[in-house]
């Protein structure tokens, strides 16, 4: 079986090399970004009728800050960003699967919403809400990993087209034997960002965590891929 090399940063990075222990899975850790808080300026809650959230990032790079927004019901992209906005204190109203376009599709259309969001934001498609996004958080690349070569050979969980766009420019500047490598990404876009010369790249069914660690662990167990 083929190592599961993860590069999303911590503290999901973890989660996520959990997540497929528990498959049977070898995971690696090799972040390529970390995350930090940035500076912002909090909008009049009473403009909002709820709190948009893609990413478990935002409840915890926030800071005090968030405690505003705690009457206003969340819509959640996955369970761990729910989760983590629960914690917080939040009341989640709505949890999506299957990406943030899909959950948008499932919400009243006239809802005003506000985006807690990263700095690198993918602009929601057709959203029929208004939709005010608010950077609080960037992933921040870090310097060449010192173990980047233990993705020759191996498959890479790609969250992100951000992340996958990383990885190719890691990879020419190292000379990997990317030939060798699969790539299992979250979605078609992350799957583009890779490039072409991979030995196999291939998006998840849907945009979740399961779906991609489902995906990464047919390809770890057939090599041939």
């Amino acid at each position: 079986m083929r190592p599961l090399v993860i590069l999303r940063p911590e503290p999901g990075a973890s989660a996520t090399a959990d997540a497929a222990r528990r498959l049977g899975l070898e995971p690696l850790l090799i972040p390529l970004f970390r995350i930090e808080p940035i500076a912002w300026t909090p909008p009049d809650p009473s403009n909002f009728d709820g709190l948009l959230l893609t990413s478990a990032n935002a409840v915890r790079a926030g800071g005090p800050e968030l405690r505003k927004y705690l009457d206003l019901p969340v819509h959640a992209v996955g369970e761990a960003t729910a989760a983590a906005a629960r914690e917080t204190g939040f009341k989640v109203e709505t949890v999506g699967s299957a990406g943030v376009d899909t959950l948008l599709g499932s919400l009243p259309q006239n809802l005003k919403l506000l985006h807690l969001c990263g700095a690198h934001r993918r602009e929601p498609k057709n959203a029929a809400q208004t939709i005010v996004a608010v950077p609080i958080y960037r992933s921040a690349s870090l310097p060449l990993p010192a173990n980047l070569r233990a993705v020759e050979g191996a498959v890479v969980a790609v969250h992100s087209p951000r992340a996958g766009a990383r990885l190719a420019e890691l990879a020419r500047e190292s000379d990997l034997a990317w030939e060798s490598t699969a790539v299992a990404a979250i979605s078609p876009e992350a799957a583009n960002a890779v490039g072409v010369d991979w030995q196999h790249a291939e998006a998840a069914e849907e945009p979740n965590e399961q779906a991609l660690l489902a995906l990464a662990a047919r390809l770890c167990q057939n090599p041939t891929q």
